[in-house]
């Protein structure tokens, strides 16, 4: 079974055939991901914010652990997310992201700063998102992953018809959807399986790749 059946058997649609998005892959340098919805299913209580899941967390390591064993480097990893949210926080700062950008209602501001801060161009970057206030900044970026909500099938038709995303996911948010993207991008472009063993064995590579990991310091700050 290739790539895109096994990602078909448990719902996700390729809206950007595979061979071509493969080859869009093999220009990313950086991941921006939205927060709620994403990593959650965008459930507040006040102000308290809203959660995320190990499973995704392991999935957005993994996807740094593949790139680094291809590039000998990190990949730039960034939230984006409209409001200001703790556990977004520290979530990146836990996993030694770039940046956590936050109160960002315009989404491609945020963009902006990070092609100028960190010497990228839009098409060197992924973007994983959920809902509308995210689609020009899903436009701007060389791909794009859309976490799945069935209850918006006007919306998921809207972003195909208008080619807003390449692939929308089989999981929700909060059900796992960040963990599909990330084994989805490694099954294009590197070796899940070679990127566990590397994890299970915890020296050698995985100590290294930790040590540049580490030595990123999160930026957390808002975007206006």
């Amino acid at each position: 079974m290739n790539i895109q059946e096994q990602f078909e058997k448990i719902g996700g649609t390729f809206i950007t055939p595979e061979i071509e998005l493969r080859k869009k892959l093999s220009k990313i340098k950086a991941y921006i991901f939205d927060w709620d919805g994403v990593f959650n299913n965008g459930s507040k209580i006040g102000d308290e914010g809203s959660n995320f899941s190990e499973p995704d967390a392991m999935g957005l390591n993994m996807l740094k652990l593949d790139y680094w064993l291809r590039e000998g480097k990190v990949p730039y990893t960034f939230i984006v997310t409209g409001e200001e949210n703790k556990s977004a926080q520290f979530l990146a700062q836990r996993e030694h992201m770039n940046a956590a950008f936050y109160r960002c209602k315009f989404k491609v501001k945020a963009l902006e700063r990070i092609c100028i801060n960190y010497q990228l161009t839009p098409d060197e970057i992924a973007f994983v998102f959920d809902d509308i206030l995210d689609v020009e900044l899903a436009r701007s970026c060389g791909v794009s992953f859309q976490i799945s909500r069935n209850a918006n099938p006007i919306f998921n038709q809207y972003l195909e018809d208008n080619k807003s995303c390449d692939y929308r996911t089989g999981h929700t948010g909060g059900n796992f959807g960040v963990r599909e993207v990330s084994e989805l991008i490694i099954g294009l472009t590197g070796s899940l399986p070679n990127a566990i063993e590397t994890r299970i064995e915890f020296t050698g590579d995985y100590t290294k790749y930790l040590n540049d990991r580490d030595l990123i310091k999160t930026v957390c700050e808002p975007v206006v």
